[in-house]
C-alpha cells in the first residue's frame, strides 16, 4: 500500500484498484433493492459468494424473500441461469442431464440437464433424497460432471445458490456432511423489522401488478464477474492474520461443545471469504474484522454441536461466537 502525506495529512492508496468493482456492486445493490426490502446481509454474503467464486445455503422459514433474492441477484448479472424445483421424486439424471440413442445415426448422444448453466439456483434442495443430492458433490467441488465415462465441463462463472426451510422437516431429506461441506456460506435468513414489513406491504400495494422481476436489469456480464473473482484474489493478507483463521478452525477440533470440527476446506473458505469482504470495503487488505464475519456464516454449516449441547439450546452460531471471544485478535 502507498502512502503519500499532503498538508500533514496521511492518504492510503490500494495497490489493487477496487473503484470499478465498488461502483458495479453499489449498482447491483440499487437493482434488487428495486424489489428488495431490507436483508441487507443476505444481499452482502450472497455478493461475498459470488466474489469468492462459493456456493451458498439459504436458509429460512417460507416467505422471507430467500427464492426471490436469489433469483434477482442472478438477473442483475447478464450470464446464464437455472432453476430446479427439488422434489421427493426427482432423479439425478433429471439435474445432470441423460445419453439419448438417436435413430438417425445410431449412436448415443448426450442431452445436458438445467445443471449446465452458470447461476443455478435450487429451491427445497432437501425435498430430495441422498441419491439426487447426491448428484450435486461433483459438479460442486470440480465444476464437472461425468456420465457414462465422459466428462464435461461447466462454464465459469458457475455458482449454485440454494434454499432450505429449517422448520418443516416432514417429507424432507438432511443434507449430508460432505454436501454441506461445499457450500462457501450458510447464509440465515430471519423476519424482517415492523418498519420493514410496513415498507414491503405499502411497496407491494404502490406496485399494481407489475411484474417484480421485470424491475431488476443486468448490471455486469460473465467476463466482469470472473474479472472480479481474480481481482478478489489480489488482496493481501498479513502472515498473523493466517495464524487466526488456522486458530479459529482449529479450535472448532478441541472445542468440548462440538462433536465434528471443521475441516481446511473451512479454512480455506474464510480466507475466501475474508478477502472478499475486505474488497466490498473498499480495502485491498484484510483485516481480523472481515475473518471475524466471515466465520459465523462459513462454519455453522461445518460443525455439529455435542448432543447434550443440543438438548440445552446451544447451536452451532453460538458456540463459533463464544469462541471468536477466546482467541487472542492478532494486531
Amino acid at each position: 500500500m502507498e502512502t503519500n502525506i499532503n498538508n500533514g495529512n496521511l492518504e492510503f492508496q490500494n495497490r489493487v484498484d477496487l473503484t470499478e468493482l465498488q461502483n458495479v456492486l453499489d449498482q447491483v445493490r440499487a437493482e434488487i433493492h428495486k424489489v428488495i426490502v431490507g436483508q441487507d446481509e443476505m444481499i452482502d454474503l450472497l455478493l461475498a459468494s459470488v466474489l469468492s467464486n462459493g456456493h451458498a445455503l439459504i436458509e429460512g422459514v417460507p416467505g422471507v424473500a430467500k427464492t426471490i433474492t436469489a433469483k434477482l441477484m442472478a438477473k442483475t448479472m447478464k450470464i446464464g441461469f437455472s432453476r430446479i424445483q427439488f422434489t421427493p421424486d426427482l432423479m439425478p439424471s433429471d439435474i445432470l442431464g441423460t445419453s439419448v440413442f438417436n435413430l438417425k445415426n445410431s449412436e448415443f448422444e448426450f442431452k445436458s440437464g438445467p445443471i449446465f448453466s452458470n447461476i443455478i439456483l435450487i429451491d427445497e434442495i432437501n425435498r430430495s433424497p441422498a441419491k439426487t443430492q447426491a448428484a450435486l458433490f461433483e459438479v460442486m467441488e470440480e465444476r464437472q460432471i461425468t456420465i457414462d465415462g465422459n466428462t464435461y465441463k461447466m462454464e465459469n462463472p458457475f455458482l449454485v445458490l440454494a434454499t432450505q426451510n429449517p422448520i418443516e422437516q416432514e417429507g424432507t431429506y438432511r443434507l449430508p456432511e460432505a454436501q454441506l461441506d461445499r457450500f462457501l456460506f450458510k447464509i440465515e435468513v430471519d423476519y424482517p423489522t415492523l418498519e420493514e414489513e410496513i415498507n414491503i406491504i405499502a411497496t407491494h400495494h404502490s406496485r399494481k401488478e407489475t411484474n417484480k422481476i421485470d424491475l431488476v436489469t443486468g448490471v455486469l456480464d460473465a467476463s466482469q464477474v470472473m474479472k472480479f473473482q481474480k481481482l478478489v484474489q489480489e488482496i493481501h493478507i498479513e502472515p498473523n492474520l493466517i495464524k487466526f483463521i488456522a486458530q479459529i478452525v482449529n479450535n472448532t477440533r478441541e472445542n468440548p461443545f462440538l462433536y465434528l470440527g471443521a475441516s481446511p476446506r473451512a479454512s480455506l473458505a474464510i480466507l475466501q471469504a475474508s478477502k472478499a469482504f475486505a474488497a466490498m470495503s473498499a480495502r485491498d487488505f484484510v483485516t481480523p474484522e472481515d475473518i471475524k464475519r466471515s466465520a459465523v456464516p462459513v462454519l455453522q454449516h461445518r460443525v455439529i454441536v455435542t448432543p447434550e449441547r443440543e438438548m440445552e439450546g446451544i447451536n452451532s452460531k453460538q458456540v463459533i461466537l463464544q469462541m471468536l471471544e477466546t482467541i487472542e485478535i492478532p494486531r
